[in-house]
């Protein structure tokens, strides 16, 4: 997969380039293109931003920078943009663009983009309803949730099959030595050796912390009879 990031901060991309992510930059299981659409400017000042039409405070940012700097790309893939009026990016938008061989994303700053700058793109997307100096973070996480699918990037292949949200449900609890710490002890069954029974335990706590912390996740659910067995259960526990 490549990824194209139009960006005025393209230094602020450093944390993609270490950890996980980084090493399979070093292996190219993934390709990271920095463009800089200020370089797409025609003035001598390299001017990106201009006064809005109607008057009003803050600066916008021009459609001409952005327009020549992704038409110099010759592999878009799908465009997106950033914005507060975008959809809630999720797991399964990761999940989607994990599958393509191409992806760009525009980095908005200032008060915003020229509105014509949202015809350039198939996507607009928000990670949540809250304000930020720019795109370019929310461009990082969502860069990370989709790159860490794709195959290679992840030392285990059922950890992202594992997580939390890969199946409509948060992640069951986990735990590593010692067994006993200051009294707080590891459930037995993940002692036992059962497989079963672990896998049992596992799929009803992760049903328990979705009801406790994310009930909304449930309404959208299609609970199987087994999980209605659980839910009852847990919320029998809940109860006493």
């Amino acid at each position: 997969m490549k990824i194209n990031v139009l960006t005025l901060f393209p230094d602020m991309f450093t944390p993609l380039q270490v950890s996980m992510l980084g090493r399979g930059l070093e292996d190219k299981k993934w390709e990271l293109n920095l463009v800089n659409f200020r370089d797409f400017t025609s003035d001598v000042h390299h001017h990106v931003d201009d006064t809005p039409y109607g008057g009003g405070a803050g600066m916008v940012l021009q459609i001409m920078p952005i327009k020549k700097a992704l038409d110099s790309l010759t592999n878009k893939g799908k465009v997106i943009i950033t914005a507060p009026q975008g959809k809630t990016f999720n797991e399964k938008m990761a999940q989607d663009w994990s599958k393509e061989e191409n992806l760009t994303f525009i980095c908005g700053h200032y008060e915003g983009f020229d509105q014509r700058i949202y015809d350039l793109a198939d996507e607009t997307v928000s990670i949540g309803d809250y304000v930020l100096t720019g795109g370019e973070l929310p461009t990082m996480s969502m860069i990370d949730a989709t790159v860490r699918l794709l195959p290679g990037i992840l030392g285990n292949s059922a950890s992202p099959v594992e997580e939390s949200f890969s199946h409509g449900l948060l992640e069951y609890p986990q735990y590593t030595r010692p067994a006993d710490f200051e009294g707080q002890k590891v459930p037995e069954v993940l002692t036992s050796g059962n497989h079963q029974k672990i896998a049992e335990w596992r799929h009803k706590e992760a049903l328990r912390a979705t009801y406790l912390y994310r009930p909304d996740m449930l309404a959208d659910r299609e609970l199987t009879d087994e999980e209605k067995r659980m839910l009852e259960e847990i919320k029998s526990e809940k109860e006493n």
